[in-house]
């Protein structure tokens, strides 16, 4: 399943597998085509083997590549910047302000996912390289770069799912860069003509409030285009977004029944995994698909997500 060369999803973006958990069609770098060569996403370390061959597949070197674009600095997404930097001579990294210093001093990044995969670890992220501040770009809600003569991208502040999260609007296609703000999106379901889209409620900076808020200021800028960091493009924003909100609300009911009943976040993986399988099956989606193995992941990393964030709300 999935590609191993990149994917030309318009003109001027491509998107490059990553191949993230040794899953295709999981974690994917999007490459914008302009006069300064630009990258949304690295992946984790083990993905940048795959980015390099990408590159070289559509036609581009190391050297060529002036800005990394990172929407957050969860592992998945950004773990790999440091390791494609250290070839990437001409490139400079421009993340959230409040991701920065991380990506500079990674110890509480890297002990932080420890705590979360143990053993795992090293296979899934090493190995995490820090990145130096000289070649570091912080960007604002609101703030500008400008990549092509014509492209001048556009940063907005999105958090929801992270704090130290923004969202990147490209005028040019009309397309947002969302990385998980407004969910994720199951490449594995459109073969069998199904879009499907989930929120992404990871530990521990979930905001349901604020993950609502982006989600209605994409809606009210009436894109063409969504870029997920999970995976792909969509054209249909409005039903994207649509799905995300509606199951944002069944996510919280499901989990504030368990937490009222003192269930842990096993039980509201397994609630919330009922409810996706019934909605699937009326899609004609068997449950031996592969996604299910996907969407279990998933799951339990937003159902931890959501006890910590009922846990918080309490506390206050």
């Amino acid at each position: 399943m999935g590609n191993k060369y990149p994917k030309k999803i318009n003109e001027r973006i491509y998107l490059i597998d990553g191949f993230d958990m040794g899953e295709s069609e999981r974690t994917g770098t999007y490459v914008i085509d302009e006069e300064q060569l630009t990258i949304v996403e690295t992946g984790p370390s083990p993905s940048i083997k795959h980015v390099k061959s990408g590159l070289e597949a559509i036609g581009f070197s190391l050297d060529q590549v002036k800005y990394i674009i990172l929407t957050h600095i969860h592992l998945d997404h950004a773990g790999g910047a440091g390791l494609l930097l250290k070839e990437c001579p001409n490139a400079q990294v421009v993340v959230h302000p409040k991701g920065a210093r991380h990506l500079a001093e990674p110890a509480r990044l890297i002990a932080g996912a420890k705590a979360v995969y143990g053993t795992k670890f090293e296979e899934l992220f090493d190995p995490i390289i820090p990145i130096p501040n000289e070649r570091l770009i912080i960007k604002n809600d609101g703030d500008l770069l400008k990549i092509g003569e014509t492209c001048i991208l556009k940063f907005f502040d999105t958090p929801g799912h992270a704090n130290h999260h923004f969202s990147i609007f490209d005028p040019i296609s009309n397309g947002m860069f969302t990385g998980d703000t407004v969910g994720v999106r199951y490449e594995q379901l459109i073969a069998d003509g199904v879009s499907f889209f989930l929120p992404s409620t990871s530990p521990n900076q979930f905001n349901p409030a604020a993950m609502q808020k982006a989600i209605e200021l994409f809606a009210a800028m009436d894109l063409q285009y969504i870029y997920y960091g999970h995976y792909g493009m969509t054209d249909t924003p409005e039903e994207a977004l649509s799905q995300v909100s509606m199951w944002l609300n069944i996510f919280l009911s499901e989990a504030e029944t368990v937490y009222a009943e003192k269930g842990g976040f096993e039980e509201i993986a397994s609630r919330l995994a009922k409810l996706v399988k019934e909605h699937l099956k009326n899609e004609g989606i068997s449950k031996s698909h592969r996604v299910f193995r996907l969407i279990k992941v998933d799951l339990e990393v937003s159902a931890m997500g959501l006890m910590d964030y009922l846990a918080k709300k309490v506390k206050v």
